[in-house]
């Protein structure tokens, strides 16, 4: 067992890091201060530089590295901003990855490879007015039709949702009860009946788009099924524990990110006569702050190596995620708290991450599901919540 990351590894983050630090940090600006999304010559960047699908295998246009690889990279642009870090995020363990291990090679084709370009960008749309944690209880349907799929219903808390060009679309695909009946269709912006509401006003994410997604007779190919009912959901669920990591590696950027600037802040801010880490109690939070981000990273960076190129378990992801969303709540509260008027300041940022990081904590199943999915996974059962 080696903590340690080889030479590639600590390359890709310092390149990453590098890059993030010196070119993000006034898009990141200027995209909360607007609410608008990564602009496009920025998100043709990231794929100049191989940011886009770095664990997403080569012949799609990605650099074929493992999950930990890509999770490296979303901390150091999460350290900067959630929105900043968001494409990187849905290329590397969003809705890309379901795509390359479940669609066929034609659907894998068309749409990875437009993503590693920087050419698209690609959301997960999931829950709906009445589904959100009880996602099996989607009321969405997907009708077989001869050559083509169609969809009505529904969709909401959609990140993406409206800008996004392609629409990875949990559905109904038989009147099987429960999970049984649950596949995914990919959805193409612009289709003829797809239609999105209004733009989520959030007390977080900032640039990163939030709207209802509307499907009415919504028409695709055939070959835009991701999986079908049979043993569809049970496939899903499996790459969503790789957008667990994901999430969990979104709170750990935030709270790393805040650690390191307050570090800085501290031995900078004078009272007294003298910086303010010379106080004990400053020290005392510090060494807290640091335990939390140091024990988060290990979690998330144990399911990633031990799911090796495939799809973490439920438990160590659900772990991963539900410790790092409450910690990093703790870590980037605690360096407000150090940062004083400064830190409730918008131009200091640390507020920002404090209201961005509440979202990971209910997004991609709150932390309530992950204790109950750790719980399942520790008897060995699933529960009854009904």
């Amino acid at each position: 067992m080696d903590f340690t990351l080889n030479e590639q590894q600590t390359e890709l983050q310092r390149v990453a890091r590098d890059f993030a630090q010196k070119e993000m940090i006034s898009v990141a600006l200027e995209m909360e201060e607007k609410n608008i999304p990564l602009p496009k010559d920025w998100l043709k960047k990231y794929a100049e530089m191989g940011f886009l699908g770095i664990n997403v295998g080569k012949k799609y246009g990605g650099l074929g590295l493992s999950n930990l690889e890509a999770l490296l990279v979303i901390e150091e642009f999460a350290k900067i901003s959630s929105a900043v870090a968001f494409p990187i995020f849905e290329s590397c363990v969003g809705p890309v990855k379901a795509i390359e291990h479940f669609a066929n090679e034609d659907l894998k084709m068309r749409v990875i490879t437009e993503v590693c370009k920087g050419n698209i960008i690609i959301a997960v749309s999931m829950s709906e007015p009445n589904a959100g944690s009880a996602l099996t209880d989607l009321t969405t349907k997907a009708e077989i039709q001869g050559d083509k799929i169609v969809i009505n219903g529904t969709k909401r808390w959609c990140s993406g949702g409206g800008h996004s060009e392609g629409y990875v679309v949990y559905c109904k695909m038989s009147d099987a009860p429960g999970a049984k009946g649950i596949g995914a269709v990919y959805v193409e912006k612009g289709s003829k009946g797809l239609s999105f509401g209004q733009q989520e006003n959030l007390m977080g994410w900032n640039g990163v788009p939030s709207a209802d997604i509307f499907l009415d007779s919504v028409e695709v190919p055939i070959e835009n099924m991701v999986v079908n009912a049979d043993g569809g959901f049970k496939k899903l669920m499996e790459a969503f524990d790789l957008e667990r990591c994901g999430n969990a590696t979104m709170c750990l950027g935030q709270a790393s990110g805040a650690l390191e600037q307050v570090l800085q802040y501290v031995q900078e801010r004078e009272q007294f006569g003298k910086p303010i880490v010379e106080f004990q109690a400053v020290q005392m939070k510090l060494a807290e702050m640091a335990m939390k981000v140091e024990a988060s990273r290990l979690l998330i960076q144990r399911a990633a190596h031990n799911a090796e190129e495939g799809f973490p378990s439920i438990f160590e992801s659900s772990v991963g995620k539900c410790f790092s969303n409450e910690t990093a709540r703790e870590v980037v509260a605690s360096a407000m708290q150090l940062m004083g008027g400064y830190g409730f300041n918008k131009e200091y940022t640390m507020e920002r991450r404090y209201r961005d990081v509440w979202g990971w904590g209910i997004a991609g199943g709150t932390i309530d599901i992950q204790k109950i999915n750790i719980a399942s996974a520790m008897v060995g059962k699933r529960f009854n919540q009904r």
